[in-house]
């Protein structure tokens, strides 16, 4: 029954009947004309409803399959969000900020759903961002970038895609790297008198950064 039910799904798509040397990727369907042989009509067989385009089973999909909605995306567009920062620093962006610049900017852009203190605000939903070292094996473990997060990349890499939650991703280069040196400053991780840039970012060692087991997978952190 399981066989003639995936016959006759796969004759209502309007695949015809294919030959005994089909190749071994066309299998199902050649499964299927085996088990029901569809009637050959001479006319042309339409393109499975499944597949837009008319594209091959097991084809590889490109630009010739039109689904007729949406369109290619510019490359101001991809550029816009391919913007992910490595742990060892690939991806970083030009510019730099320090720790002055970095306190103004966090009183009026992130103080309102963290705190002024870098607390947390429950009613925004913000989360604390500093304190909490050694608290992870603990009953109650507080998960700060300070205490939780193994690479500085993480905080640079999700202030500039992300923050501020009301405008994400409206921080310029430099005022990404002028939070991000006001929080790991406020941490005890970055001298507050250091500006933090692609040069100074590498010398970062974050508390918890063996905290994690390796990935063993090739070039995984």
């Amino acid at each position: 029954m399981r066989e003639l039910a995936i016959a006759g799904a796969i004759a209502l798509a309007g695949l015809p009947a294919l030959a005994e040397d089909t190749p071994a990727t066309d299998a199902p369907r050649a499964f299927a004309a085996a088990v029901v042989p569809l009637p050959d009509t001479g006319e042309p067989t339409p393109p499975s409803p499944v597949i837009a385009g008319g594209g091959e089973v097991g084809a590889t999909p490109g630009l010739e399959r039109d689904f007729g909605i949406g369109r290619p995306a510019t490359e101001d567009e991809i550029a816009a969000i391919d913007i992910d920062v490595m742990p060892d620093g690939t991806g970083l962006m030009e510019g730099s900020g320090t720790y002055a610049a970095g306190e103004a900017l966090f009183a009026e852009r992130c103080a309102a759903c963290h705190g002024e203190a870098l607390e947390g605000v429950k009613a925004t939903g913000g989360p604390r961002l500093i304190g909490g070292r050694d608290t992870l094996a603990t009953e109650k473990p507080v998960k700060t970038v300070e205490s939780y997060w193994p690479y500085a990349s993480t905080l640079i890499d999700y202030v500039h895609r992300a923050m501020p939650m009301d405008a994400p991703g409206s921080l310029t280069a430099d005022e990404v790297y002028a939070v991000s040196a006001f929080i790991l400053g406020q941490a005890g991780i970055l001298g507050k008198d250091v500006t933090l840039d692609a040069e100074s970012f590498g010398k970062i060692v974050m508390p918890n950064a063996e905290g994690f087991v390796s990935d063993p997978r090739p070039g995984a952190y």
